[in-house]
C-alpha cells in the first residue's frame, strides 16, 4: 500500500492493514494486515471457529470490515466489492453443483452464466484438463468424492479467475484424490492463479507457498513452513521405549509445554530449552527410553499454538 512501489505492487495480489471484523459482539478478526503475491498458494490454518472463512472473505470483499482498509487484485476491498468478486472462484466444502446434471451439463451452466463466447467448447476442454474424459455424460450425483471435488475445481476455474477460494476443499477424500487435486492447484498457481485456502492438514499446509495460523482472531504466526518452525523457537525431543504413563508424567513440568504421540514415539516440547532439558534429564538417564533431539514438526509448532490460543481465549 503506502510507500509499495508500482512494480511490487503490480506483483502484490492481496494487501490489507487493520481488518477487523465483529458479530454479535464477538470479534472473530482482530487487526489482521498481510500480504499475499500473485501465483502463491496461501494457506490458512487453525481451530474451529477462528475466524479463517471471515478473514479469507474480508480479503477479497466478500464481506466487508468494521474496520481496516485494502486491495485485491489492485480494487479497494470496500469501494470495489462487485468488481472483485468477478475475478474471484470459490469453492465451498460442500459440492453446489447440480446433482441431476451430468459433468457437461454442469460445466457447459456455468460457462453460460459466465458468458463464455463458446460454452461447449469450454466445457471440454476443462473435462481434458482435469481428467473428467469418460465421465461427460454422468450425472454428477452419482461421482465419488474426489471425482465431485475436481468437478467443482472445474466449474469454478472455468471463468478464469485471478483469485480462487478453496474452503477445506478436500474433506472426505481419499489421499491420492487430494494429491490429484492440489497437483492440479500447483498448476494453476504457476499459470499465475493466486490460491487462498482454508485446511486442517498439515500435509496440505506443507503444500502451500506461505501458511498463516489464526487462533480466535489472532493472527499467531505467517510464513513459509520454514519461517513458522524457525520462528517457534520450539525445541524438540522425540522419544521412544516404554511410552506407557510416561505423556502423563511429563505433561505439566517445567520447560514442558507439548507431549504428543507420534505411531511409537512422543514428541516433547517447549520453548525454554534449559527448562525443557532440566525436567527431561531423568528420563534420559534411564534405560527405558531413547531420546533423540529434533526438529520441530509443523503439527509440534500449530499444537503448541492451538494449546496457547485457547488458553489465551477462555
Amino acid at each position: 500500500m503506502t510507500g509499495v512501489s508500482p512494480s511490487i505492487a503490480a506483483d502484490i495480489a492481496i494487501d490489507v492493514e487493520g481488518l477487523t471484523k465483529s458479530f454479535g459482539g464477538r470479534t472473530v478478526v482482530q487487526n489482521l494486515s498481510m500480504q499475499v503475491r500473485r501465483g502463491t498458494i496461501y494457506g490458512f490454518l487453525g481451530p474451529n471457529g477462528s475466524g479463517k472463512t471471515t478473514t479469507i472473505r474480508m480479503l477479497c470483499g466478500l464481506l466487508t470490515p468494521d474496520s481496516g482498509t485494502g486491495t485485491c487484485l489492485g480494487y479497494d476491498i470496500r469501494r470495489d466489492a462487485d468488481k472483485i468478486k468477478l475475478q474471484v472462484g470459490y469453492m465451498t466444502q460442500r459440492f453446489s453443483l447440480y446433482q441431476d446434471l451430468s459433468v457437461r451439463e454442469n460445466l457447459e451452466f456455468v460457462a453460460r452464466l459466465y458468458g463464455l463466447p463458446n460454452p461447449r467448447r469450454a466445457a471440454r476442454d476443462m473435462i481434458d484438463r482435469l481428467g473428467l474424459s469418460g465421465r461427460e455424460e454422468q450425472l454428477a450425483g452419482e461421482l465419488s468424492g474426489g471425482w465431485k471435488q475436481r468437478l467443482a475445481l472445474g466449474a469454478c476455474t472455468l471463468p478464469s479467475p485471478q483469485l480462487l477460494l478453496l474452503d477445506e476443499p478436500t474433506a472426505g477424500v481419499d489421499p491420492k484424490a487430494r494429491r490429484d487435486f492440489w497437483n492440479e492447484i500447483h498448476a494453476l498457481a504457476a499459470e499465475g492463479l493466486t490460491v487462498l485456502v482454508s485446511t486442517h492438514y498439515m500435509d496440505e499446509a506443507e503444500r502451500c507457498h506461505e501458511i498463516a495460523y489464526i487462533a480466535y482472531g489472532n493472527l499467531l504466526a505467517h510464513g513459509t513452513v520454514e519461517q513458522v518452525i524457525a520462528n517457534s523457537s520450539l525445541s524438540t525431543w522425540n522419544v521412544t521405549g516404554d511410552l506407557n504413563g510416561l505423556a502423563a508424567e511429563l505433561t505439566g513440568k517445567p520447560g514442558v509445554d507439548m507431549v504428543a504421540p507420534f505411531g511409537t514415539s512422543l514428541h516433547v516440547s517447549g520453548r525454554d530449552e534449559a527448562a525443557l532439558e532440566a525436567s527431561i534429564a531423568p528420563y534420559r538417564a534411564s534405560d527405558h527410553w531413547h531420546w533423540q533431539k529434533t526438529a520441530p514438526s509443523l503439527e509440534d509448532v500449530f499444537i503448541d499454538l492451538m494449546s496457547r490460543s485457547k488458553d489465551n481465549f477462555q
